[in-house]
């Protein structure tokens, strides 16, 4: 009975370690979910992290803490995109190798203390996980270079109206990233919303290329200082 006991409390978590047996005062906790494992009653995620679940989704943000989905996750979470993405990607504080789950690789995308923002607790298949809100996920796909920008053009021009502008503005001054405000600004520009009165003490006399990963090659946009090397 007892095993089931631990059974029942162990699916409540997303993630557990060996510390939830110690209220079934059980010696060897380590030996006890080795067993466990090999009778394919728990999952082992990485050294002392478990769980009995199978959707990678559930367990990712809840690894490392704190640390939320982000970039093509999350983009695909909001039905920003059609694109199904092979990998999870999780913004975490520090340094961390990818792990495989279930045949999924879990990337963690270490990012400083400044950007760490704009994610929410939301409730998915009954559990709490952490992902970054619509303006944040865009620009964490930018600020971390996961999708390139002439995908996010696209991505922003069909989800304009579910995008809140002003937060999005915000967010990018949070981020002190004069290469990513010159970018984005020249989007909204782009796009009918002109952002330059708001943004252009963040205007270096440096010209960026619009989208990094292309050539350094286009119209030289004066207003924003950039490149126009993506559309």
């Amino acid at each position: 009975m007892k095993k089931l006991e631990i059974i029942e409390k162990m699916r409540k978590e997303p993630v557990f370690t060996s510390k939830i047996l110690s209220s079934f005062n059980i010696s060897h906790a380590n030996i006890y979910l080795h067993r466990l494992e090999k009778q394919k009653l728990i999952k082992r995620i990485e050294k002392n992290n478990y769980t009995i679940h199978s959707d990678p989704f559930i367990i990712a943000s809840r690894i490392v803490w704190p640390s939320y989905l982000s970039c093509w996750s999350a983009l695909k979470f909001h039905n920003l995109t059609e694109q199904v993405p092979f990998s999870l990607y999780v913004i975490v504080p520090y340094y961390k190798k990818q792990i495989m789950f279930e045949n999924t690789p879990i990337i963690f995308v270490s990012s400083k203390n400044r950007n760490f923002f704009g994610y929410d607790k939301v409730i998915y298949r009954g559990f709490e996980i952490f992902v970054a809100d619509k303006e944040k996920t865009i620009i964490d796909c930018a600020l971390f270079k996961k999708a390139s920008f002439s995908e996010l053009i696209e991505i922003v021009k069909n989800n304009l109206k579910e995008i809140e502008i002003k937060k999005f503005i915000h967010y990018l001054k949070r981020t002190e990233n004069k290469s990513l405000i010159k970018r984005f600004g020249w989007l909204f520009d782009y796009l009918g919303k002109d952002m330059h009165s708001i943004l252009k003490r963040y205007i270096d006399k440096v010209y960026i290329t619009l989208d990094y990963a292309g050539k350094k090659k286009g119209k030289k946009n004066k207003k924003w200082m950039v490149i126009e090397n993506a559309q």
